[in-house]
């Protein structure tokens, strides 16, 4: 589990290359993101494209209820 806006300031081709390395090791990656809720909300930081193309779920982490919706998706309550 990942808990970040996505406003990485470092190498994105590092990062995608981080991040499909965890991939292969990892069960499941889920990307908690505060801005995701944000109306018109879109991955363009180079660091969150690059890095998405790696993560199962890319979930909202902004409130309570995004928080308890993460909680069921890690409990395999959501699909």
């Amino acid at each position: 589990m990942i808990l970040s806006d996505g406003w990485d300031r470092g190498d994105p081709d590092l990062l995608g290359a981080e991040m499909a390395r965890l991939r292969r090791v990892a069960h499941r990656i889920v990307w908690v993101n505060p801005l995701r809720a944000t109306p018109g909300f879109a991955p363009l930081a180079r660091g969150m494209a690059a890095a998405l193309p790696h993560v199962h779920d890319l979930v909202d982490g902004h409130s309570l209820a995004s928080l308890e919706s993460l909680a069921a998706l890690v409990a395999g309550r959501v699909p």
